[in-house]
């Protein structure tokens, strides 16, 4: 199974539950697909979207997630769906909403995009949405563009062999 992250418009296809971000040298992980919601599972499993989430709000706060749930006690809470998770800020605004969008959704984005995933069938396509820090690069996840430092990114659909790295002059494969 391939997975297709969606930041902004656009889309990253691996074959990696695991996003991840350069640090001076090191390589860290930021988000981790631990399990996936299927529609057709039967009720008594109930699949939903697991995940680990390793960032930092944009003030520099460190938000650890496990398993859908953040690790610290922090003035952060998670909102969860069967295909959603969201952190939140206390005054209710969010700092990161990972979604697992539905196939019907998935092929109403952009052409481009989606002859990308009919070519990398099958896959899960993951929209990430928000604005936070990975180590020393800020991230700007909109509906309409994805901002990585001062690297900007629209409709774009790109397929790699490996796994989906933000560095600080921009996305790499």
């Amino acid at each position: 199974m391939k997975y297709a992250y969606l930041f902004g418009t656009s889309a990253f296809v691996v074959p990696s539950k695991v996003v991840s971000y350069i640090d001076g040298s090191d390589d860290k992980e930021f988000l981790r697909i631990n399990s996936i919601h299927h529609d057709l599972a039967p009720p008594a499993e109930e699949p939903t979207l697991n995940i680990d989430l390793h960032i930092n709000d944009t003030d520099g706060t460190p938000i650890l997630m496990l398993g859908n749930l953040i690790s610290e006690n922090l003035p952060y809470t998670e909102e969860k769906e069967k295909d959603s998770v969201k952190v939140l800020r206390a005054d209710g605004s969010t700092v990161i909403h990972v979604h697992q969008i539905d196939d019907e959704a998935a092929m109403r984005l952009e052409h481009n995009i989606t002859a990308e995933f009919e070519v990398n069938m099958p896959l899960v396509v993951i929209r990430v949405t928000g604005e936070f820090r990975l180590g020393n690069i800020h991230v700007n996840a909109e509906n309409e563009k994805l901002f990585v430092n001062k690297a900007g990114y629209a409709n774009s659909a790109l397929a790699g062999t490996n796994q989906v790295v933000f560095t600080p002059d921009g996305v790499v494969l």
